[in-house]
């Protein structure tokens, strides 16, 4: 054999990754036709979540009601065999009512600790907006340490640990806006709209035909709580060459130097959007990041940790569209 045709033989054999992602890949692709028993369309949305699975990151889903927020959360933990937990908050929710307490028992004549909701694997909390200030901030040691300390005695979470949040973006009363420092803390913000008119129409279909009351019990587990865990460290091991990590760097960088945002992106969201882009990398089968991978995943990473100044935002300007232009003025590295 000559050496064109070596070359030509080389070039014609399939992709063969250094990591095998077979089995992630298969488990993801088995989550996503679960929900999709259901689920109508929202292809991003689950695509994200399933990243966020991977890379043991916290989620927040904002979008009009209706539009199957709470739903594919639901369902994404049904599909995983760990436990699962739902807070709804309200304005008259305590950090004691997420957190646990310390009751007082007759029998040893000591305080016991009551775990709360939040003792789960995987923590839906429903309008999340809906809390004061007070009940937030109860979220804040548990979504970046996976501990909580109550009385001086730290009590560590079990993993995987993920909390999935959503929120209203049109409704205002009786909402608090979440704090900038809980905001970095979730590794996506997912915008869901509404579906278009085949996917409308899809939905109304399969409502009528569905005769299931619980439109849960359709969906299967699929991975254990020891193969998520297995997953999310392979992901660990993607490759990530130098020039790539650069142009993390400089994405994040150009938030803060940005003349339209009063605010940039912290040093947290250069780490998420690596973690993000290994996630993506290997639901694409890949065990490299690549560009796309990284601009893939920049707007779910970026659009919540970034604030507009005063004059853009009454412009009409949104963060998405800033970071499109930051995206657009970084030459991508080859």
């Amino acid at each position: 054999m000559n050496q064109s045709d070596q070359n030509t033989a080389e070039t014609s054999q399939p992709f063969q990754p250094r990591l095998d992602l077979g089995k992630l890949r298969d488990s993801m692709e088995k989550i996503k036709s679960e929900i999709g028993k259901v689920i109508v369309g929202q292809e991003k949305m689950v695509e994200h979540l399933l990243a966020a699975l991977l890379s043991n990151g916290h989620v927040l889903i904002e979008g009009v009601p209706g539009v199957a927020k709470t739903i594919t959360a639901k369902l994404l933990a049904k599909t995983v065999d760990v436990g699962f937990s739902r807070i709804q908050f309200t304005p008259d929710l305590m950090p004691s009512d997420i957190l646990g307490t310390s009751v007082f028992s007759i029998k040893t004549s000591e305080f016991e600790f009551k775990k709360g909701p939040v003792f789960s694997n995987f923590i839906l909390i429903d309008e999340i907006n809906r809390a004061p200030a007070k009940t937030q901030s109860a979220l804040f040691e548990v979504m970046e340490e996976r501990q909580i300390t109550v009385d001086g005695v730290q009590h560590d979470m079990d993993e995987p640990f993920l909390v999935v949040a959503t929120q209203n973006p049109i409704e205002h009363e009786g909402t608090y806006r979440l704090p900038e420092a809980q905001l970095d803390r979730f590794l996506f913000k997912i915008n869901v709209g509404y579906p278009d008119l085949s996917q409308e129409i899809l939905i109304i279909t399969k409502q009528h035909e569905n005769r299931l009351e619980d439109k849960t019990d359709a969906v299967n587990q699929v991975v254990s709580g020891s193969q998520l865990k297995e997953y999310q460290e392979v992901v660990k091991n993607i490759i990530v060459e130098a020039n790539l990590i650069e142009y993390i760097a400089k994405i994040i960088v150009n938030t803060r130097e940005n003349q339209f945002l009063y605010l940039g992106a912290s040093p947290r969201a250069s780490l998420a959007l690596l973690s993000a882009s290994k996630a993506f990398a290997a639901l694409r089968g890949r065990d490299f990041v690549t560009p796309e991978h990284i601009r893939e995943a920049s707007y779910a990473v970026l659009r919540h940790r970034i604030m507009l100044s005063p004059e853009r935002e009454m412009e009409g300007l949104t963060a998405d569209e800033i970071i499109r232009q930051i995206l657009e003025g970084i030459e991508i590295p080859r």
